[in-house]
């Protein structure tokens, strides 16, 4: 079975086919800048790589321009666009209603249209994505992956806000979580390296990127995760705050004159890793001035691994023993000096780095020292191939 998996944004469109069960994928492209001046698709398979530059005025004209390319007679991912037997796509947010991946039919639009305020960026293009799909491949089965879906498992205890029930009850103001699709596959894939079963086996999944996110992971359960009611809470990253007073928000408004929405740039797009070193919101530029000495990227990279180191430790309360730590996405998979400084004082719950392993290991493997009860491990996620099998799990039945 051919799977053409899609993730829309909101100004981009990734995309890879997979053969499935194989697990294989066929190609990828990716399209960016979709709504600016210039634009511009890439796609590389077997045969070779695409790329054209071009205006992208929406995600329609994306769509139309994947499905040529996939097919491509020189460096095509297929033959004929009849080929994909289904489709998975990334969603965001499935708010309350789903509790795992679902076939896409008019009740499940209809849901994801009443979630659009709960992430205003990002369905939105999902639900475009999902109508252009249609167009394209008319009849072709249709499955819906959910960021939030994994999370649905926490307890009340966790998600919900120390605020009026009735915000809750009314608005379902609480805690989502989000990449729970990516420490669903790493979660999933480190069991099969351990050897260990779901059923008595707890996690901390790291994903480590310009978005960052810690779950704790209970027999297989998603526990408690640092993202809440949107991918703004928990660890600072690349651009984001993270946790912080919420009586900045007012603070900062009466201070700098600003509304609501100039509080939020702040918070959203002008924070982390960014704002503190003044330098860029990619680690990798950051720890190259931080080698050159420059004193706002060592402040910036120590923070940035402190808040992992912090909140690994209260997830190991939170699960009374821990199995495995796990690091994926961008930093987590390639950033050894973080994984070092997020190991800091782990030893007391059990899990000592090898710090050789961790310099020279980048690839899948354990990074830990063979004297560490807690196993300390690099596994790289793979979303796309976790929609993939979803997508196939689900279209057979």
């Amino acid at each position: 079975m051919k799977i053409l998996v899609l993730n829309c944004g909101s100004s981009s469109l990734k995309y890879e086919v997979f053969l499935m069960p194989k697990r294989e994928s066929l190609g990828k492209g990716l399209v960016e800048r979709i709504g600016e001046a210039k634009g511009y698709l890439t796609q590389s398979s077997p045969k070779g790589s695409i790329r054209i530059d071009e205006v992208f005025p929406d995600h329609k004209h994306a769509m139309l321009r994947v499905g040529q390319a996939l097919v491509d007679p020189l460096k095509g991912i297929l033959g004929s666009i009849d080929e994909i037997e289904a489709i998975g796509h990334r969603v965001v947010h499935g708010g309350e209603r789903f509790a795992s991946s679902v076939r896409i039919d008019e009740a499940v639009v209809k849901a994801l249209e009443d979630n659009v305020e709960l992430a205003p960026l990002h369905n939105p293009a999902n639900l475009t994505g999902i109508a252009e799909a249609e167009q394209l491949w008319p009849g072709v089965p249709q499955v819906a992956v959910f960021d939030t879906a994994f999370h649905q498992t926490m307890a009340p205890t966790a998600y919900l806000y120390g605020l009026p029930r009735e915000l809750y009850d009314k608005y379902r103001i609480r805690r989502y979580g989000f990449h729970g699709t990516s420490h669903r596959f790493v979660a999933r894939r480190a069991l099969e390296l351990l050897g260990r079963r779901a059923e008595n086996t707890n996690l901390i999944t790291c994903h480590l990127g310009n978005g960052a996110s810690i779950t704790a992971i209970e027999g297989g359960r998603s526990i408690d995760t640092s993202m809440g009611f949107t991918p703004l809470e928990g660890l600072m990253m690349g651009t984001r705050s993270g946790d912080i007073d919420p009586a900045l928000v007012g603070f900062l408004s009466r201070t700098l004159n600003l509304d609501l929405n100039g509080v939020e740039k702040i918070l959203n797009k002008e924070s982390g890793l960014l704002g503190i070193s003044g330098i860029s919101s990619d680690l990798r530029d950051v720890e190259r001035e931080y080698a050159k000495g420059n004193e706002r990227a060592r402040l910036a990279m120590e923070t940035y691994a402190y808040h992992i180191r912090k909140y690994i430790g209260a997830y190991a309360v939170a699960l009374g023993r821990v199995d495995a730590i796990i690091f994926t996405a961008g930093v987590g998979e390639h950033a050894s000096l973080i994984r070092e400084w997020a190991c800091r004082g782990l030893d007391a719950i059990g899990a000592t780095l090898d710090t050789f392993k961790n310099a020279t290991r980048h690839d899948e493997s354990i990074i830990s020292k063979s004297s560490s009860r807690v196993r300390i491990m690099i596994v790289p996620t793979n979303e796309e191939l976790m929609i993939a099998r979803d997508t196939a799990q689900i279209v057979r039945g």
